[in-house]
């Protein structure tokens, strides 16, 4: 749906005569200050939604990518501002600071557990889809990108202006620039290329007081905070600059799935000793779900396990047959099949859309279709035995509907500190495991049923994944590592999950966030807290 989202200075009028005469609530106190602080020439008026616009609905919904979080008895927000202008943000940030309320930002809606427009208490969204500039510099190889951009819009933008550019960042094309890369952002060039956050040389931020800030006027401190362990936690992140890539005109992918009777122990057993080693060029994905046994065309009702193998090579297919013969004869891949192509198009490729549809196709900032979703991660350090493996295919089969997402490091990965960035995940993990569980069914019972799933999965895995601690991925963002309600115990609380995210780095990103955001204005179930007041 695309919402006409730019009112009429005759709408704008009504809007404050209507304020003026409804009832002098705190809400309503709220958008006085919003609109007393608003800059004549950017007036904030025809930002804002409350739930008495017809439009507030659409609005809030338009992002909600996770279907829990779209429900009659999941708690909405008083108000929307859709910032049109960085003027809009610093009103939001002054006035909600002085009404002590609680504020939602949200770029593209794709954080798996809704934080970014779900919460607890009475609480407004701050949304940033309007502003969604991309200013690519191919001269210098730079593009600066705002935050409510989506990587498709980001990835087209590029291509436009050069075919042999890219940026390394992930591959659903409607996630938000906001989260993905405040949060680490990966994608498959991660092994050529580091992540998304390994890629930022600038960005702009507003701060608790208002502030515009670049890289230089923030300091290293808040910009090395602000690539990795999520904008949120600190101010509202405006744009950021990025770094483009070199890469080929054409490059090659390829798509081969393989169940149990098709020899996929023996197969993913190899994919974890080859993939995270083998050229830095060459990216492949594994991922393992439970399908139906067919024989002779027709299903008996048997359950068996399906790894499927999609890969970006950047290069051509050639050049790659010749490497995966070498290195991993135990696909039998052939050159039928792969399909060489232009980077822009193997988005589409990654994205289960057909290569031939039009380009233009990355601009459509709806997903292609919406589901009730959980995610968890992990990471593995150490190859899983056969014996090991068969047991997860075993507990898989039991489950039914849990889904793997094996994605391979090494590479670029293995070479950057982990202090570098907040993201510490580097050298060390042979890959990242996502835990997947999708449906279309509403109801709080069903709901349990499939987020029990990855539940289970994930205790199952516990002997053959990082510990001490059990890493997690920020993207990946999981509740059951822990909910900070931002109390007295917000420290203790912020632990628990904040040491899983960032490892070692946790303790930095606390003593910027007690510098920067002292009385902890930037909050969230997930946010990074400050550090504990202590009388001298």
């Amino acid at each position: 749906m695309k919402l006409a989202l730019l009112l009429s200075p005759t709408f704008a009028l009504l809007f404050l005569s209507c304020l003026t005469s409804a009832t002098n609530s705190p809400h309503n106190t709220f958008i006085h200050c919003l609109v007393n602080h608003s800059q004549p020439s950017h007036p904030i008026t025809s930002s804002i939604f409350t739930p008495s616009n017809s439009l507030f609905s659409s609005v809030l919904q338009a992002y909600i990518r996770n279907l829990r979080f779209n429900t009659s008895t999941t708690r909405k927000p008083f108000l929307i501002i859709t910032a049109l202008h960085v003027s809009h943000i610093q009103s939001s940030i002054i006035c909600a600071k002085k009404h002590n309320l609680q504020m939602k930002i949200r770029s593209g809606g794709h954080d798996y557990e809704g934080v970014s427009y779900v919460a607890e208490v009475p609480f407004f969204i701050l949304d940033m889809f309007n502003l969604r500039s991309i200013d690519v510099d191919i001269g210098n190889e730079t593009a600066w990108v705002q935050t409510g951009a989506t990587l498709g819009e980001v990835y087209y933008r590029i291509n436009k202006k050069s075919e042999t550019h890219g940026f390394p960042a992930g591959v659903c094309p409607t996630v938000g620039v906001g989260g993905h890369l405040s949060g680490g952002g990966y994608g498959n060039m991660m092994r050529k290329f580091g992540l998304s956050v390994d890629n930022i040389i600038d960005a702009q931020i507003i701060d608790v007081n208002g502030k515009l800030l670049d890289r230089k006027s923030m300091g290293e401190d808040l910009f090395w905070a602000i690539r990795g362990g999520g904008g949120a936690s600190f101010g509202v992140v405006l744009s950021y600059k990025i770094k483009l890539v070199k890469i080929p005109k054409i490059v090659t992918v390829f798509q081969i799935r393989k169940t149990l009777e098709e020899n996929a122990s023996d197969i993913v057993y190899n994919w974890q000793h080859v993939a995270p080693t083998i050229d830095n060029d060459l990216f492949i994905r594994l991922i393992i779900d439970v399908v139906n046994v067919t024989k002779n065309g027709t299903q008996n009702g048997a359950k068996t396990i399906r790894a499927t193998f999609i890969s970006l090579f950047l290069g051509d297919s050639k050049t790659l047959v010749s490497l995966m013969n070498q290195k991993f004869p135990q696909l039998g891949l052939k050159q039928s099949d792969c399909i060489e192509t232009s980077w822009l198009q193997s988005v589409l490729f990654w994205t289960n859309i057909n290569i031939t549809e039009p380009v233009e196709i990355l601009l459509d900032r709806q997903p292609q279709s919406l589901n009730y979703l959980k995610r968890k991660s992990d990471y593995v350090k150490k190859p899983i035995s056969k014996e090991g493996l068969e047991g997860i295919w075993k507990k898989m089969i039991e489950l039914e509907d849990a889904i793997l997402y094996f994605n391979p490091y090494g590479g670029k990965m293995a070479e950057i500190s982990s202090t570098e960035t907040p993201f510490p995940h580097r050298a060390g993990n042979l890959w990242k495991v996502q835990y997947q569980a999708n449906w279309n069914k509403a109801g709080k019972d069903v709901a349990e049923h499939y987020i029990n799933l990855t539940r289970k999965l994930h205790k199952y895995m516990t002997p053959f994944v990082s510990k001490n601690p059990r890493e997690a991925f920020l993207n990946y963002k999981d509740l059951d590592l822990g909910i900070n309600h931002n109390g007295k115990n917000s420290y203790i609380e912020g632990k628990a999950y904040g040491v899983e995210y960032f490892k070692d780095n946790f303790n930095r990103l606390v003593e910027i966030k007690t510098k920067v955001d002292p009385h902890n204005f930037f909050r969230n179930e997930q946010s990074i807290p400050t550090l504990p007041y202590r009388k001298n």
